[in-house]
This record gives structure tokens, C-alpha cells and sequence, in this order.
């Protein structure tokens, strides 16, 4: 390694050079990490000769590409790191119609991310197949997309995941990748049997939300279970208390009662092939 202050010319004398060098714009961009110039700079060129931009504009233009470019593969990139389940839920495809005690406006706020930059939590409460999970999955997805770290989970999974941790000795480690997020999603307690086979664990949960509120990170907790029947369901009134106290404390609680839609749906499919018979 050079040491510091040595001269330019110095350190050069220690390093070969390389044995090919990049000569045409492709590979100079490449070398560079310009991945919208590597390949599209002779479109580029066109394009600016049509417009008969000047050098600055034309500077403009190729930067403006890469820095989109670069956003993109960001968003694919936080977008894969979150788990989210595929096929990924929009927040266009829900159908408020179906629930109109679900006030839109609230959750259009909320599709704004204002909350994570106030260190809110939410929590989606209420029947089965009401669209708890595609709310909490599709506000997940606009995260990424706005740039914030996200990290989904099943409640099941996560309890399972860090009750391994604790009989293979790196609790430490598995806690770590549900507490440094920007935003983590504990989706569907009360699902799951897995859930209670490892009950006496809830305290593994209190963990994570305790990490988190301390940290000032929200979370999206989403549950068919009623706040007085979780200690009971988590056979851990302490924990349980814990865990309530601190996601209700810097929490916008959504309640969705109604209809199931998974329900609505299979009926309007079993309609839609009997008028066939």
C-alpha cells in the first residue's frame, strides 16, 4: 500500500499498469460505472445533434440518464432486499369500494411515507381478507420505491427465524437484520400455527419491537388477533404488555372490518361459470 503523502509519481512506479486500456467510450464508461452511456451513447450523440445542444446541455443530458438509471436499479435492488411476496400489491389495485369504513384519505397519507419520517408506526387491525396485507405490502413497495430500507415478514417466520438463532448461538446476528431497516413489516399474527408451537417465545418479539422503538424505527404490524386476546393467543402476558405498549405509542391504528374479499371474489367466480352451465 502507498503511504500517505507519497508522491503520485512514486506510487505509480509500484503498480503496473494496466495491461489493456480502455480506448473506446463503451469500455471507458464501463470502466467508469456510466452504464446508460456504456451502451447508449451513440443514441445519446444522436439525440444531441437533433436538438442541437451545446456541450453543457449535452453533459446534462448524459448525467440526468445516469442518475435515473442509478435510482432505478436502486428501487429493483431495495425491492428484492424487502422480501416482499410477488406478486408485489399496488396500492392502485385496492379496492376501497369493497371497504367503505376504511377511510381512503387516511391511507393515501399514509401512502405519502411522512410517517416513517416521523418514526410512526402502523398497525392494521381487523377481520380476515380484508386487505390488511395488501395495504401493508403496497405501502412496503412505495418505501422502496422513495428510498427507504424495508424488510417484510410473516410473524410466523420471524418468531421461527430468531428462535433458531437462540439453540444455533447467533441471536445477535438474526436480531440485527429485523432491527436495522428503515422499515420493518410484521404481517399476518394469528395465521400461522407455526406461531403457537414456539409461543413461549413472544418474548423474541418483544425483542425486535423493543430494538426498534428504542431506535425510533417504525414498523407495519398487521393482525386478524384483538389487542385483549394477543396475551392470551401469546401466552405471555408480560411480553405481551411490552409489545402493546410500545407499537400503540407512536402507532396509527387502522381498524378494516367487513367483508372478506378473497370470499368476494370465489363468489363472483362461481357466478361467472354457472351462468355457463
Amino acid at each position: 500500500m502507498p503511504r500517505a503523502g507519497m508522491p503520485l509519481k512514486r506510487c505509480l512506479i509500484n503498480y503496473p499498469m494496466m495491461k489493456t486500456k480502455p480506448e473506446t467510450i463503451a469500455q471507458m464508461s464501463e470502466y467508469l460505472g456510466l452504464k446508460n452511456l456504456a451502451g447508449q451513447h451513440t443514441e445519446l450523440i444522436k439525440r444531441s445533434h437533433e436538438k442541437q445542444l451545446g456541450l453543457l446541455d449535452f453533459l446534462e443530458l448524459v448525467l440526468r440518464d445516469e442518475v435515473v438509471l442509478k435510482q432505478e436499479c436502486g428501487i429493483r435492488y431495495r425491492i428484492r432486499e424487502s422480501r416482499l411476496p410477488r406478486p408485489y400489491k399496488l396500492l392502485s389495485d385496492f379496492d376501497f369500494s369493497f371497504q367503505p369504513k376504511l377511510r381512503k384519505s387516511l391511507v393515501m397519507d399514509l401512502a405519502t411515507m411522512e410517517f416513517i419520517k416521523h418514526q410512526e408506526s402502523i398497525l392494521l387491525i381487523g377481520d380476515v381478507g380484508t386487505g390488511k396485507s395488501h395495504l401493508a405490502q403496497s405501502l412496503g413497495l412505495i418505501a422502496c420505491e422513495q428510498g427507504y430500507k424495508v424488510l417484510y415478514t410473516t410473524c410466523a417466520a420471524l418468531i421461527g427465524d430468531l428462535n433458531n438463532g437462540v439453540f444455533e448461538k447467533n441471536l445477535l446476528k438474526r436480531l440485527r437484520k429485523y432491527v436495522n431497516p428503515d422499515l420493518l413489516i410484521i404481517d399476518e399474527m394469528g395465521h400461522d400455527r407455526l406461531e403457537l408451537q414456539v409461543t413461549k417465545e413472544a418474548h423474541l418479539l418483544f425483542k425486535v419491537v423493543d430494538e426498534r422503538y428504542q431506535l425510533n424505527r417504525p414498523l407495519i404490524f398487521t393482525t386478524n388477533i384483538e389487542e385483549k386476546a394477543w396475551a392470551e393467543y401469546l401466552n405471555d402476558p408480560l411480553s405481551t404488555r411490552a409489545i402493546l405498549d410500545r407499537i400503540f405509542h407512536h402507532a396509527v391504528k387502522i381498524e378494516i372490518r367487513g367483508p372478506s374479499y378473497r370470499q368476494h371474489q370465489g363468489m363472483e367466480l362461481q357466478k361467472k361459470y354457472e351462468k355457463h352451465k
